[in-house]
């Protein structure tokens, strides 16, 4: 079924309404049509069917569809290669012919031709046209009753601080975790799998790559060798071939709970093993 209403920066299924010379041209339930260009038209695409498009505005502003899909929606968090600055603003390459702008009044840190920033995908209603925002705060919720300590929370890694990385929980809160507590490489736009460690009186979020307290239990081998590695700068000569008697004195473990760990560790992709030693896995 066709789209009630176009919607800008979103997926729309529309019907082809008739073929023009500059493309088809789609149209939704309330008859509003849009363009799509010719560079997108394929011959298997006729009158009265219906296909999937996304909907933004060009380089004149005007309403045009794609059948390209970018790798973010209006109202979306997305980790954005910047690939050009300018005085007004930066330009991010979401996967569209028309990168994405982040205007210098919506960025908090400086742009850098290269750098991945995440931002906030938003459609400016007096223009109607999309941008994107560093300063998404105001998006983000205040009301943390639904979150509990120890909980298993979807993150996305979006600023460093002198403290650790702030990050994005459940694109709905904003959290921190703490450098000494972290035993992996980590980046910007990273989405990782984390656990609320600690929601303090002011509101602020603290969270863990590991499980807290009992759930702890099952990953705590693989916690511990990721300390170990981390304090010698990511890379240690231990393999699962390594003496139980070295392995109990470094780790304070058995061999066998270290193989265990080692294999956690190794299918999730976060260190690598080789004849004689072992390392933190380089992005």
């Amino acid at each position: 079924m066709i789209n009630e209403h176009i919607f800008l920066g979103k997926m729309n299924r529309l019907r082809i309404d008739r073929d023009t010379e500059p493309g088809l041209y789609l149209i939704c339930e309330d008859e509003e049509v849009v363009l799509l260009p010719n560079a997108y038209v394929t011959d298997d695409m006729e009158v009265g069917d219906e296909i999937d498009v996304f909907v933004y505005t060009d380089s004149e502003d005007r309403l045009v569809a794609t059948t390209l899909t970018p790798k973010g929606m209006v109202d979306e968090y997305v980790a954005l290669k910047v690939v050009d600055t300018m005085k007004y603003g930066a330009f991010m390459d979401w996967g569209l012919p028309k990168d994405l702008l982040v205007p210098q009044k919506y960025q908090k840190t400086i742009y850098h031709k290269g750098q991945t920033k995440v931002i906030r995908i938003v459609e400016d209603l007096d223009t109607d046209r999309l941008y994107g925002t560093e300063k998404f705060s105001e998006f983000l919720s205040k009301d943390i009753k639904l979150l509990e300590k120890n909980q298993e929370v979807n993150l996305m890694v979006f600023h460093k601080t002198p403290l650790g990385y702030k990050v994005l929980i459940a694109n709905n809160y904003e959290g921190m975790i703490f450098d000494n507590e972290i035993f992996q490489p980590i980046e910007i736009g990273d989405k990782l799998v984390g656990y609320i460690k600690d929601i303090r009186k002011d509101g602020k979020i603290d969270v863990s790559l590991q499980p807290i307290g009992k759930k702890a239990s099952k990953g705590v081998g693989s916690s511990k060798i990721l300390e170990v590695l981390k304090a010698n700068d990511g890379k240690i000569g231990f393999t699962y071939k390594s003496d139980a008697d070295d392995i109990n004195e470094t780790f304070g473990m058995s061999k066998k709970a270290f193989k265990k760990a080692l294999t956690e560790l190794k299918d999730g992709g976060i260190i690598e093993i080789n004849e004689t030693n072992m390392e933190l896995k380089k992005k």
